[in-house]
């Protein structure tokens, strides 16, 4: 019982390390690597030019109103968060910074998604705009404080969604 627990704590801690540090669990730097934006698929989803091929990779830790999936309406200000998506990486060359796990239950790369030419925090820019919500799912919570704090500022602010859709969060 007592190894079980002690595994438990360590496991934990290694989250805990690899969230505040942006280490992996071994304590290595994160996994990253540069690539081209192939294509906008939506708010929260691109497609990139990988040398393996091309990928979708979904940005971690945060989510945008549905405006491509299958049997389900577009919903309130999907349009505009997967067109502000498109404006901030369209064509451009990006930095993939992995969390955790490496890819979600659909096969997608998961990443935080960093604008080469300034180092843009694209996941951050969105929520801080207003248009993505947090959306965390543990592991991968390394910016999780941060993207609340963007989502509780653009929410006061009424910025994006928040001023647009009811019952947005």
């Amino acid at each position: 019982m007592r190894s079980a627990l002690r595994h438990s704590l360590a496991a934990l801690a290694l989250a805990l390390c690899s969230a505040v540090c942006g280490c992996s669990p071994s304590g290595e730097p994160a996994e990253t690597e540069t690539v081209r934006v192939v294509r906008v698929v939506d708010g929260d989803t691109i497609r990139v030019d990988l040398p393996s091929g091309e990928e979708a990779v979904r940005y971690i830790g945060i989510d945008t109103p549905e405006s491509v999936k299958p049997g389900s309406p577009v919903e309130c200000f999907a349009k505009r968060a997967s067109a502000f998506n498109e404006r901030l990486v369209g064509g451009e060359r990006v930095r993939l910074v992995r969390d955790v796990e490496e890819r979600d239950r659909f096969g997608r790369l998961l990443a935080y998604v960093y604008r080469e030419r300034d180092g843009l925090f694209v996941n951050a820019e969105l929520v801080r705009g207003g248009y993505a919500t947090v959306a965390t799912f543990p592991p991968n919570v390394a910016h999780e404080n941060d993207f609340r704090r963007l989502a509780r500022k653009a929410r006061m602010s009424g910025r994006g969604l928040w001023s647009k859709c009811e019952g947005a969060g």
